[in-house]
């Protein structure tokens, strides 16, 4: 072959010989000018390159748009990069979803672009995309006021109209320092002091007059950027410390298209009408009192209902798996975290010592120290293994201010937390048990799709993690084993590590598509160092146990909140704290009432009369008004028939029917778990 071929594999196994420096879109268009035209970015696996682990990967914002990745790992590229080696190709289209990812950073620049136009004087930071649309930091003495917001997005509307090209240019890098310190852009000028090396060349990225340093990709130019829209204004202090200039930040959204713009505002809409923090007061399901303090949670009875719900059944089917319920003190002494290695990893998110008179106390941020001690407490033998302890533990975690959101991020919440302590030749089949039980936990609650992630460490940031490479490879290999033989697929997240092992992350999908993190698998090899756990194996000889940690509601808290939103306050026959409203039509039908209100409890349900002298139809409303499952409705027919006519949520009138006939219905939905009525 010549020495200006190379070899370009495709995804259906064809391979092109073409010259060094062809462009994707050049191949592209050789295939289908419609492909060409359709394609927003590709990717290049480089031959030789394991793609698996490296594609997965997920930068910090400011690494991915500036730092420079390996040359030899997976990357997106823009159709107009010279291809120098060979390498395996694949075309993104606007269907793929990292395209959307593309386009929205695309989006940023074209936001600086209008911001620059518009008000010179600004200094950049910097805008990544995000899960919903993208932002971008600004460094401007004046604010930015809502006609300003305004007069950016039309502005940027120029600019995609103008149908200006992305181009990627080369600077040394000293030209660029100088260049940005002379223009006082300090932000420009620590981003390519940190991510770039001395004596190297720096990226930048081009669209008309305009020029930003990042590594890219981009779309082809400014008219692929077809939906856009500036949502909103915050503020952000520069590198988060709050000694530093506060930036102003401005969000937007972008799509390829105006109906999927359109689409995503209607679900916003539908995402506010469900947040939980309305619904939980509207509901009178718990809150949150400003004299006690932010994120701490009071549960108000309907919502404790709930709760102990949840609990129980979470309970029992532990006992049923195995497991052994304990209880730990919520504050232990200070130097319990020290041997854990909480103190000096973790410390940042505990709250503060509390000095007693013997010795200095922590509240407890985590449940497994106190798992471990009680393990410690007797001697064990690999007969005894696994040992599985199970705990509804109330933790403290330290929450800055401005950080906390209703149920989904307090400083005091309960975790479903268990601990198995095994012999390493029972740690797959464990993590394999926790993971079947954390899918009967998310089907049991109504969420029948979930991602999975693994999350692993990041050898090069070898502060924030315990343990050496040996450990980690093992437990890491022990985790993607189980993953790889139940056929489940998974995405790998370096650097995601709990600071004392990997973890499984399952994360669900909700009514509305979110994917919320709440169940976690975790291995642990670490803590049983530190605590020096042992147990006699078959040889007689003391060995050391593994750790597997695992929360499924993940927090008690978190899970509720996510549920509510989910059925949008509209629970299932089960899981609601009022599962029947009765409602007699005249006073005279009271005594019917209490017969029927009678036969419900004694049949297990949850039920609430309304003998107000209110007109029928205002008792059915406020019924309705708390998203009442079912409601029943009874005058002088039913009452002489022994029926009831029954209302059922979502579907309106159902007529009538025997008490017992509806009593055995419901009593099946129950028994089921049905989230359908």
């Amino acid at each position: 072959m010549s020495q200006n071929q190379i070899s370009i594999s495709l995804p259906d196994g064809a391979v092109r010989q073409v010259p060094s420096g062809t462009t994707p879109f050049e191949i592209a268009n050789s295939i289908s000018p419609r492909l060409a035209a359709a394609a927003v970015v590709a990717r290049i696996t480089p031959a030789g390159a394991t793609a698996h682990a490296v594609a997965d990967r997920e930068d910090s914002p400011e690494a991915a748009m500036y730092a420079a990745g390996s040359a030899s790992a997976p990357r997106l590229v823009d159709l107009s990069a010279p291809l120098t080696e060979d390498a395996k190709l694949e075309l993104i289209t606007e269907k793929d979803p990292e395209a959307l990812k593309v386009v929205r950073h695309s989006a940023a620049h074209v936001m600086a672009t209008a911001v620059l136009e518009l008000f010179p004087e600004t200094k950049l930071g910097h805008g990544p995309a995000t899960d919903s649309g993208f932002f971008y930091d600004f460094y401007r003495e004046k604010p930015f006021t809502p006609e300003d917001l305004t007069a950016i997005e039309a502005k940027m509307a120029e600019v995609i109209a103008r149908d200006e090209k992305f181009e990627r240019i080369h600077e040394p890098r000293e030209q660029a320092l100088a260049e940005f310190e002379k223009d006082g852009d300090f932000m420009k000028t620590h981003f390519v002091t940190k991510f770039t090396e001395p004596g190297s060349e720096v990226s930048f990225y081009k669209n008309g007059h305009f020029t930003d340093f990042c590594r890219g990709p981009h779309v082809p130019s400014t008219a692929r950027v077809k939906a856009v829209k500036v949502t909103n204004l915050a503020g952000a202090y520069w590198l988060g410390d709050e000694k530093n200039p506060q930036l102003q930040r401005i969000y937007g959204t972008a799509f390829f298209s105006k109906k999927d713009l359109d689409e995503h505002f209607a679900r916003l809409e539908e995402a506010a009408r469900r947040d939980h923090r309305l619904l939980g007061k509207q509901l009178d399901l718990f809150s949150i009192q400003e004299l006690a303090g932010p994120g701490l949670i009071f549960w108000h009875p309907k919502g404790a209902i709930i709760r102990k719900i949840m609990e129980d059944w979470m309970r029992d089917e532990c006992i049923r798996r195995g497991y052994s319920l304990v209880y730990t003190p919520h504050v232990m002494r200070a130097g319990l975290w020290e041997v854990s290695g909480h103190t000096g990893v973790y410390a940042k998110n505990m709250f503060t010592p509390m000095e007693l008179d013997d010795a200095e106390y922590r509240l407890k941020p985590m449940n497994c120290p106190g798992h471990i001690l009680i393990y410690k407490d007797s001697p064990k033998s690999y007969r005894d293994l696994p040992q599985r302890y199970a705990e509804f533990g109330n933790v403290y975690r330290y929450e800055r201010s401005g950080t906390m959101q209703g149920l989904l991020r307090v400083r005091g919440f309960t975790q479903d937390d268990a601990h198995i302590f095994c012999t390493p030749g029972q740690v797959e089949s464990e993590v394999a048990a926790c993971i079947d039980f954390a899918e009967a936990v998310l089907k049991t609650f109504g969420f029948n799709e979930f991602k999975i992630e693994l999350s692993s460490w990041d050898p090069n940031d070898r502060a924030h993690y315990l343990g050496g490479d040996d450990n980690w490879n093992l437990a890491i290999g022990s985790l993607e084993k189980v993953l790889k033989e139940k056929g489940i697929a998974y995405k790998t997240i370096p650097g995601e590590a709990a600071f004392y092992g990997p973890k499984i992350d399952i994360k669900l999908v909700d009514a509305l598509g979110r994917l919320w993190q709440l169940s976690t698998v975790q291995f642990d090899f670490n803590l049983p160092a530190r605590f020096e756990l042992e147990y006699v194996g078959e040889d007689g000889e003391r060995h050391q146990p593994v750790m597997v940690h695992r929360a499924l509601f993940g927090s008690v808290e978190r899970f509720f909140g996510v549920l509510i939103e989910h059925y949008a306050g509209a629970f299932p026959l089960w899981l609601a704290p009022v599962q029947i409203g009765l409602v007699p039509i005249a006073e005279r039908h009271a005594a019917y009432a209490s017969k029927i209100e009678e036969e419900l409890r004694s049949a297990g349900f949850r039920v609430e009369s309304d003998i107000r002298n209110e007109k029928m139809n205002a008792k059915i409303r406020d019924f309705a008004n708390l998203k009442t499952p079912y409601i029943l409705v009874f005058g002088d027919k039913e009452q002489e028939a022994g029926a009831v006519s029954v209302r059922t949520r979502g579907k309106g009138d159902q007529g009538s029917m025997p008490l017992a006939d509806f009593i055995a219905k419901a009593k099946n939905l129950v028994a089921t778990q049905s989230t359908e009525l």
